[in-house]
């Protein structure tokens, strides 16, 4: 039986939320705030969080930054009032595996849990580790030690390139030449 996190400030909705979740056979916590609600997601004992965004104690954009900054690949909807196309920007861009605005229709929701579930790309590996630089896929950022940089498009497609097998910096000359635009001259 698959184990859904539910972090919702208002009782009403997560309770909503709760009982049709379990009436289609799924487990459900609920947690009210935000830094509840980070140490539970983080316990290893979830296969998806639902996330509201306006939270007491933790917002669920720092939440969600602070998951997938730890790590975390767990599969992340967020449901929330804020529907502007910023905020469905932020989330997503911030590692959200989908964004709902409410009002909402339960089925709709119900649909995406069980889309994200049966996702596979959630067991593949979303980050790159090599020595101390790691890059994640999801969200498009390099960590360096205690260092994390968010990469812009271009930056993020160079710094894939970068094979683990091959010796840190170097790039075959015929990979970096289509990508980068620019003639190589020989010895570089």
């Amino acid at each position: 039986m698959k184990r859904i996190l539910i972090v919702e400030d208002e009782q009403r909705i997560s309770a909503f939320i709760a009982k049709g979740l379990r009436s289609n056979g799924f487990t459900t916590t609920v947690v009210a705030d935000g830094v509840t609600g980070y140490d539970y997601a983080m316990s290893g004992e979830f296969d998806l969080v639902i996330l509201d965004i306006g939270l007491p104690g933790m917002d669920g954009f720092t939440l969600l930054g602070r998951m997938r900054d730890a790590g975390s690949s767990v599969p992340v909807v967020i449901l929330t009032a804020r529907d502007s196309p910023a905020d469905t920007v932020a989330g997503l861009e911030g590692g959200a595996d989908d964004y709902m605005a409410k009002p909402f229709r339960f089925d709709e929701l119900l649909a995406r849990v069980r889309l994200r579930l049966r996702d596979e790309r959630s067991t593949e590996a979303t980050v790159l580790t090599h020595g101390d630089l790691s890059l994640d896929l999801r969200t498009r950022r390099a960590r360096v030690g205690d260092r994390t940089v968010d990469l812009s498009a271009r930056e993020f497609s160079l710094t894939e390139m970068f094979p683990a097998q091959r010796r840190p910096g170097a790039v075959p000359r015929a990979a970096a030449q289509p990508r980068v635009g620019v003639r190589l001259r020989a010895g570089v």
